[in-house]
């Protein structure tokens, strides 16, 4: 094995595991809220649906990101008016919205497949091309360490930025401390001021959004800007796993992301990582990724601290008469 096979190894790894991260972000930031929401697959599915519509009839990139997160915060609005005002069990409201997604974004694209003339809908190269691979003078030119780190498309830089500044607004700023304190303990929250309907709003529709950006990822990205039905194929699951896996921290997210991003696609390279032809069946690859969240979870039953444990009221509706 050579370094450049390595490094294109590396490469790989980060790309499959941006929307990963940016469902895993917005799961996150909506448990920090104290909501368990199980429809991270259908907000996925809808902002990816949109995001590809808006870039398909109008070309233009902002439009795309726009949609897709608007899409992904309509669907958490859903969730969020169910489960915060009518105070509707979360995990079957979770469920529900995954189907809703799912099935709302395979509805939009085979209508946009059957008005197409081609028989099939398809980005222009033009946007295409601006969510390629950016060249950063000079560092991108770095050899090995240049395409290792300056050499992304847009999305894996927004999804980086995105999970350091989540982390800046939970552990460094007034309003984090807030949301925490709701997560954890919501009539305590509410009977030091804080409004716990507004902070469960905001946040659970923000989550909402970002998830979305990782179901345009793998539309517009993944899928080669080329409409495919069921394209989230339940990634919107395997960053629900994550985020016990990264203990509910945005900054541990972005290593999770990675790590979940090379158990997916290590069947492609482990021939020629390990020089040897090996042969295990495809489904056993696609295994690994809940297997080592299995182990995780076992592991972190028995040493997981109170910091990093999930917050006391996830998926615990708050009635404040009780309080």
């Amino acid at each position: 094995m050579n370094a450049e096979y390595l490094i294109s190894f590396l490469y790989a790894t980060v790309l499959a595991g941006t929307p990963l991260l940016f469902g895993t972000l917005g799961e996150i930031l909506t448990e920090k809220s104290g909501n368990l929401n199980l429809g991270v697959e259908g907000m996925m599915c809808m902002g990816a649906v949109m995001g590809f519509m808006a870039g398909y009839k109008t070309e233009s990139a902002m439009l795309t990101l726009l949609c897709a997160f608007a899409a992904g915060m309509v669907g958490a609005l859903i969730y969020a008016f169910l489960t915060v005002t009518l105070k509707a069990n979360q995990n079957v409201t979770g469920l529900t919205l995954t189907i809703f997604g799912t099935g709302f974004a395979n509805f939009v694209g085979e209508g946009m497949v059957n008005s197409s003339p081609t028989g099939s809908a398809n980005l222009s190269e033009g946007l295409k091309a601006k969510f390629a691979e950016i060249h950063i003078p000079y560092l991108s030119d770095i050899p090995y360490v240049g395409e290792l780190l300056f050499s992304y498309n847009m999305f894996v830089y927004m999804g980086a930025a995105a999970a350091i500044a989540m982390g800046i607004y939970l552990y460094h700023t007034r309003r984090g401390l807030n949301l925490r304190a709701v997560g954890e303990n919501p009539a305590a929250a509410d009977a030091g001021g804080v409004n716990v309907t507004l902070y469960k709003y905001v946040n659970i529709l923000v989550g909402g959004g970002i998830c979305g950006l990782g179901g345009a990822y793998v539309s517009v990205v993944t899928c080669g800007g080329v409409w495919t039905p069921n394209c989230v194929n339940g990634l919107g699951w395997i960053a629900v796993a994550l985020v016990i896996f990264v203990s509910w921290s945005p900054y541990r997210a972005i290593l999770g992301a990675l790590v979940f991003g090379m158990l997916s696609i290590l069947r492609l390279y482990i021939a020629g990582l390990t020089g040897l032809e090996i042969r295990i069946p495809t489904p056993i690859f696609s295994m690994l990724p809940f297997i080592a969240t299995a182990v995780v979870l076992v592991i972190g039953s028995i040493r997981m601290s109170r910091e990093h444990s999930q917050p006391k009221g996830c998926g615990v509706n708050y009635f404040r008469e009780e309080r």
